[in-house]
């Protein structure tokens, strides 16, 4: 199986659970490269936003407060800055009680076969890894992984990929790579 192939399959996994939405740019229609995994999901589940970062993440909160399971889609983790406020300040601070969950999934894009600049291709791991106290970060590079991740994140279980000592938490940062998108497993 392919990253790609991995990532469909997983979305697909998440659009089957009774609880689970899905909100971002491009869930409903095409535009880039995290679409395509989405093929799995009904559109009943997806709910399409204009390019308003930081809206999308209170909306985000605001959904997973009435017991939704959320996965907020950012297709660019450069984009996903616009968030900042709402997801620093708002979300890792737990200051609203979440009866569901909160699934950030980004993607680092990809600089093959060319590089797009620097506004599409930052990993800003490191510094939000300073910033979230209370949010669980998880950069997958390998398809073998991609599956596990995104049902811990739901589950809240412990698995194979995620080690038994793990704080599992209520908000994730799921981090993709569009480089592997091609990878095989």
């Amino acid at each position: 199986m392919t990253y790609l192939n991995e990532l469909t399959a997983a979305m697909t996994w998440l659009g089957s659970q009774p609880d689970t939405i899905f909100i971002g740019q491009q869930v409903r229609y095409p535009g880039n490269a995290l679409f395509k995994t989405l093929e799995g999901v009904p559109m009943e589940k997806r709910i399409e936003l204009p390019v308003a970062e930081d809206m999308q993440m209170g909306m985000s909160i605001g959904l997973a407060m009435m017991g939704k399971v959320v996965i907020s889609i950012y297709p660019r983790m450069d984009f996903l800055l616009l968030a900042m406020n709402q997801l620093v300040l708002h979300l890792d601070k737990n200051l609203y009680p979440l009866k569901g969950k909160v699934i950030i999934r980004t993607c680092i894009g990809s600089t093959t076969p060319m590089n797009p600049g620097a506004q599409h291709c930052g990993d800003y791991t490191e510094g939000l890894d300073k910033l979230l106290r209370h949010t669980r970060i998880y950069n997958i590079f390998t398809p073998s992984e991609i599956i596990d991740v995104y049902k811990c994140a739901y589950l809240g279980k412990e698995s194979g990929i995620i080690p038994p000592y793990t704080n599992l938490k209520d908000k994730w940062l799921i981090i993709e790579r569009a480089d592997n998108y091609g990878m095989e497993s």
